[in-house]
């Protein structure tokens, strides 16, 4: 780490001397701070003397540029954690630091960087702060790029954990060659790629006699075709033999997407397997912030209340407490069709018409592609269509059915959830959006209703209010209401609210969140 830094701070001064253009700052800061309040009705005894009522994560990022150099830092402060996140994110510090030099051919950097191999399903570092994740390398990074018909690149690092950059070590090359580019098809993409991975981690005795081994290698290859909108990709990963509850399991993916988008159509064919592919910074932490892939949920990625209640988490074979389940195998469709305007459907405005299936299975026997118990089935359907200048309106259909033992056995969940989003413009400054949300089940928790009321004064003020109610069985309440303000890049944001439990999700990773209650206050601002 200090060498790295030394290196850094002289990257930085010799560059920043040789260099003739005029260099220019960026910044960016954050901050979302709770205070949480003893709620009987949410099921909250209270807090205890030791407790801490307060919940602050604070993040400040300075990007500096000069020519083709840039170096830049983020400083992040947790005092302590919003609740929820994970335990390991804790205090004040310096997390991330880095150089960086870019041309029309090479790429060089030296520090904290953020990168990944085809899809991710190999190897991908990114940060995503809804989740507390953060998984930079610390490290270096070489990339050529020769006339955009041999790309390729080298890395080596340290994974980041938490607030410190684990002992774990990894180096990994992409390559990636246009064959269309090399023949002169200026109107087809046609490109092979490959990708390698080794990962070197510290493991347990009793692990070693298990038979796995502190070093692991890991490969993909790929292939990209699109012509006058046809499309198609293909996938294969091999990340090598990785721990799972204390047994070394040899995990590979197989992803293929197929579809066709032009014309005001899109469509969208994609399968997918996944077998044993918990790839870990730290081998035997359990941890939804130690990943070293990228597994996204391929289905409709909902926002409204109701539609999020039971978001899919790809089961990728690497909990301890499902060891049974060795991942997953299913897929989806997705479509879209805009309706142009003077047509019959389409009218004045056009409208918009998207739907999407989606489903996933368990593995029913370790290495074949046999289907299992049932783990998560959506079919949805929405419309869009801006009736007037003024009057949009959005009609969502879902039913979603879902494993709550994670393929266990084969009991499901069965809802239908309706949502309508109604958005009215009286003035050009002076807007409301209305949502209407219902959910019927006979499982679970049974029915729901949820509404949400937002008025909105351009360009600045907007207020809000909701409610979701468990009428169907808890007879509870879980209600939101907030102000922000906003002017130029600065935005202050002001709530108090009664949370559900539950799962928080963004591109099908997941952490979970308790019950909580309490007024909350975000500020973000950039210069």
């Amino acid at each position: 780490m200090k060498r790295l830094f030394l290196i850094f701070m002289a990257a930085m001064a010799t560059v920043a001397v040789s260099a003739q253009e005029k260099g220019y700052l960026t910044g960016s800061f954050e901050t979302n701070d709770h205070y949480y309040v003893a709620d009987e009705g949410n099921g909250l005894r209270g807090f205890e003397p030791d407790d801490d009522p307060f919940g602050s994560n604070n993040y400040l990022k300075l990007d500096y540029y000069k020519g083709k150099f840039s170096a830049g830092l983020q400083l992040e402060g947790y005092a302590p954690a919003i609740i929820g996140y994970p335990s390991e994110l804790d205090k004040f510090k310096l997390t991330n630091f880095y150089a960086d030099w870019k041309d029309e051919d090479f790429h060089i950097t030296a520090g904290t960087f953020y990168d990944q191999f085809g899809s991710g399903l190999l190897f991908r570092t990114w940060e995503d702060r809804a989740l507390g994740l953060n998984n930079a390398l610390m490290g270096a990074r070489f990339a050529y790029n020769w006339d955009n018909k041999v790309a390729f690149k080298a890395l080596w690092g340290m994974p980041r954990y938490g607030m410190e950059f684990s002992e774990t070590q990894v180096r990994g090359a992409d390559l990636s060659v246009s064959l269309a580019n090399i023949i002169g098809l200026d109107d087809v993409v046609l490109s092979v790629e490959g990708s390698a991975l080794n990962k070197f981690a510290e493991i347990g005795i009793d692990a070693e006699e298990a038979g796995a081994k502190p070093s692991t290698f890991g490969w993909s290859g790929r292939l990209n075709f699109d012509y006058s909108g046809f499309f198609l990709k293909g996938e294969y990963v091999d990340i090598g033999r990785q721990l799972v509850a204390g047994t070394p399991k040899r995990g590979n993916a197989q992803l293929v997407e197929l579809g066709y988008n032009g014309r005001g159509l899109g469509v969208t064919l994609t399968g997918r397997r996944l077998e044993w592919m918990g790839q870990r910074i730290l081998p035997s932490v359990p941890s939804p912030i130690n990943m070293m892939s990228y597994v996204p949920a391929m289905c409709t990625q909902y926002t409204y209340m109701l539609t999020t209640l039971h978001p899919y988490n790809p089961q990728i074979g690497d909990d301890t407490s499902f060891a049974y389940n060795s991942g997953e195998i299913g897929g989806q469709i997705d479509a879209f069709y805009n309706f142009r305007r003077g047509t019959a459907l389409g009218g004045k405005r056009g409208m918009k018409i998207h739907a999407n299936f989606s489903t996933y299975y368990t593995l029913a026997q370790e290495g074949t592609a046999q289907a299992g118990n049932l783990l998560f089935r959506d079919l949805s359907v929405d419309v869009e269509k801006q009736w007037t200048k003024k009057f949009k309106m959005l009609l969502q259909y879902s039913m979603q059915e879902y494993n709550p033992s994670y393929g266990a056995n084969k009991t499901t969940w069965l809802s239908n959830i309706i949502v309508a989003d109604l958005l009215y413009k009286w003035t050009s400054s002076f807007s409301t959006r209305l949502e209407l949300q219902y959910l019927t089940t006979h499982e679970d928790q049974k029915d729901w209703m949820a509404a949400l009321l937002e008025v909105n004064f351009a360009p600045h003020w907007s207020i809000w209010g909701s409610d979701m109610y468990n009428h169907g069985s808890s007879k509870r309440h879980y209600y939101n209401v907030g102000v922000s303000y906003t002017k130029g890049r600065t935005r202050v944001a002001a709530g108090y609210g009664r949370y559900k439990e539950g799962m928080v999700c963004s591109g099908g990773v997941c952490r979970e969140i308790p019950n909580y209650t309490g007024a909350n206050l975000s500020v973000t601002t950039s210069f």
